[in-house]
């Protein structure tokens, strides 16, 4: 077998293994074996926030900052700070209650920072352009993702569990409908292998995933055939926002953590736009 094929295999199933003990409540039994009081809701917050500043560091990278560069010491000072804010809220179940003016602020930046990306890129080789960008990019999305679950006397639902199920099923059935039917590329430049049938594949069978979801599991938050339709429509945007992130700095891969996958943002590129597109869904849906 293919020595790459076998090291793609195995540090997949690691990764998925990762997600698995921190978004379930699978994790947290298992190594209440070893650490009697730890609980789901910190094994959770440790995966982000690992997440969050290895993607920085990535994100830092890729954008080529220079060396003698303090942007990017502020732009690490201002992702601790920031992830902090969030942080509280999150031990103290403060999400959900109220959404305030900083969060409707934090929303409309990932926007301008995708549009940027797309079509003003200019401004991001500069060194400030790059501490907005970077800041902007990593840390908002993953500290809107510690909103995602919800928490029940001690318990953890599986919001979040859920989210990455119905984004690794929408890339693959995406995948394998532009593999079969697909003509028509969706971003020939960006993402040369992408096609509108292939898209169009993921929606309708994520759909179908979301429905299966929301009958079967009817204590998650959310009406998840909305959601599994929001993140089959932004996964596939997700993906080509950090595309086109490496194609404008020459980059191949954001890093070489995942063996055979590339970094975390590689990994988790679907994530960080899908994250605050369904906190805000979830937010909208409990006003209602």
């Amino acid at each position: 077998m293919d020595k790459n094929l076998i090291q793609r295999t195995v540090s997949g199933l690691v990764y998925c293994l990762i997600i698995v003990l921190c978004t379930t409540p699978y994790g947290a039994h298992l190594l209440q074996n070893i650490f009697p009081n730890i609980q789901q809701q910190q094994l959770y917050y440790v995966l982000i926030a690992v997440l969050l500043f290895v993607g920085l560091w990535e994100c830092i990278n890729i954008m080529k900052f220079e060396k003698t560069s303090w942007e990017r010491f502020v732009a690490i000072g201002l992702a601790v700070f920031v992830f902090y804010k969030f942080s509280k809220r999150y031990f103290h179940h403060g999400f959900y209650f109220n959404f305030n003016l900083s969060e409707i602020l934090a929303l409309s930046l990932i926007v301008i920072a995708v549009i940027t990306l797309f079509n003003f890129r200019n401004e991001l080789y500069t060194e400030s352009g790059k501490l907005i960008f970077t800041v902007i990019y990593t840390t908002l999305p993953f500290s809107f993702a510690l909103g995602l679950p919800s928490f029940y006397d001690g318990g953890f639902t599986l919001e979040v569990f859920m989210l990455f199920i119905l984004i690794w099923s929408s890339d693959t059935f995406a995948y394998i409908c532009g593999r079969l039917f697909g003509k028509h590329k969706m971003a020939p430049t960006i993402s040369p292998k992408k096609t509108w049938e292939g898209f169009a594949g993921g929606v309708i069978l994520t759909l179908v995933l979301g429905y299966f979801i929301e009958q079967y599991m009817p204590n998650l938050r959310g009406n998840w055939m909305v959601v599994g339709f929001l993140i089959s429509v932004f996964a596939p945007l997700g993906d080509l926002v950090e595309s086109q992130l490496k194609r404008s700095f020459e980059v191949k891969d954001s890093g070489k953590l995942i063996p055979g996958h590339g970094g975390v943002l590689d990994r988790l590129d679907s994530f960080i736009i899908c994250a605050p597109v369904i906190y805000f869904y979830f937010i909208l849906e409990n006003l209602t």
